[in-house]
């Protein structure tokens, strides 16, 4: 559409001329590119099919915007340690879609922190994020639709964070923590090792598995040189581990559109029965790396040693004492350890009466999806 012009009136004093100019210009066909603030501006318009006043009234809440951002000292030194983590070009091709099996820590620029981030922190990194991944910020620079499928990510990734009972699922399954969960030291990494590599080694491991413990504090795996005590109430509370981990993060959705009651009851039990899976194995996996670093504790060695001393230093004072005591300290030894075969073998039953409830409850569920057939096949057949 062409715009109307009104040339402005010649001025007073102007003559016409009285003989053509001597010499002009060739004429000559330039191609002209678009660019610049006006292009890139027209572009953002168009894409957004927003009009003058709109566009003019975004980029007006835009600027407020950044204002408020820098007022709360994001562009300052004091960031909480939020920092900038380096995005690596798969972080950026994420599908949206896919937001379950996406590290959402690692999203944000938070892989440092972890479930260690603040409230406080997760809002500050996720404003970073946005100046940074706005689709509006890209409009313009491929002249196409923006690219904003991170930008979706980095809200996905946002919203599970701060709720949280959502971030206490996600955390349940960080997939960080699941890789070094599969990466578990065995008795031959120590084999002909100093004592140092064991504590050095175990010890990053203990702590890792502390944060899904209901009670505090948490004794840590300590040093070479601590009491009989410290190891036995160590090992006394490990091998009584009481997690709050769970794994409702890995449920399978009810299929989008169904508004069927037995496919969602037996989605459900289907969930109910993987999270208790779930939750058996990481029990046994947890048990196992207890018992590994029982056998290879070198406390153990040193306290047996130390009171092997002392029984031979008491036998050397008092005779024939020695004898009774030590037969003494074999029953209670004895008894111990039938307490202990005891209460695996109570644990052992327990975990096979619930297997075999959750196998009896999957038959039911087949049999009844069975009986629901035949029945619809009956009625076809009536009809």
């Amino acid at each position: 559409m062409a715009c109307p012009t009104v040339l402005p009136a010649l001025p007073k004093n102007w003559n016409e001329p009285t003989s053509p100019a001597k010499s002009t210009s060739p004429v000559v066909q330039r191609k002209l590119l678009p660019a610049g603030a006006a292009y890139l501006a027209h572009v953002q318009r168009a894409i957004n099919n927003l009009s003058f006043e709109q566009y003019d009234k975004q980029v007006e809440e835009e600027q407020e915007r950044l204002k408020a951002l820098n007022a709360d000292g994001l562009n300052g030194e004091d960031d909480l340690g939020v920092g900038d983590e380096e995005e690596f070009p798969e972080l950026l091709l994420l599908d949206p879609k896919e937001w379950k099996k996406q590290d959402h820590y690692q999203v944000l620029g938070l892989s440092h922190l972890r479930y260690n981030a603040t409230p406080e922190q997760i809002k500050i990194a996720h404003r970073k994020k946005v100046l940074k991944h706005h689709p509006d910020k890209k409009a313009g620079i491929s002249h196409s639709t923006n690219d904003d499928a991170f930008f979706k990510c980095i809200q996905k990734a946002f919203e599970v964070l701060t709720h949280p009972e959502k971030r206490h699922q996600f955390d349940s399954v960080d997939p960080h923590y699941l890789s070094l969960e599969e990466d578990t030291p065995t008795a031959s990494d120590f084999r002909g090792k100093e004592d140092s590599v064991f504590f050095n080694t175990m010890g990053p491991v203990f702590e890792r598995e502390a944060r899904f413990s209901k009670k505090t504090p948490v004794p840590m795996l300590g040093s070479y040189d601590d009491s009989k005590e410290t190891v036995e109430a160590f090992y006394d509370f490990w091998y009584n581990f009481d997690s709050w981990r769970s794994f409702e993060y890995l449920d399978k959705e009810v299929n989008e559109g169904s508004d069927s009651r037995d496919d969602k009851r037996y989605t459900e039990k289907k969930n109910k029965s993987e999270r208790a899976r779930r939750k058996k194995e990481d029990t046994a996996r947890l048990r196992s790396l207890v018992d590994l670093t029982l056998s290879l504790d070198p406390r153990i060695k040193r306290i047996k040693q130390e009171e092997k001393e002392a029984r031979e230093a008491k036998k050397r004072n008092k005779g024939g004492n020695t004898a009774v005591e030590s037969k003494a300290k074999a029953e209670e030894a004895k008894r111990k350890a039938e307490e202990e075969a005891k209460r695996k073998e109570e644990e052992e039953k327990v975990a096979r009466a619930e297997a075999k409830k959750a196998k009896a409850a999957a038959a039911n569920a087949a049999k009844k999806a069975r009986r629901a057939q035949r029945a619809a096949e009956e009625g076809t057949g009536d009809s």
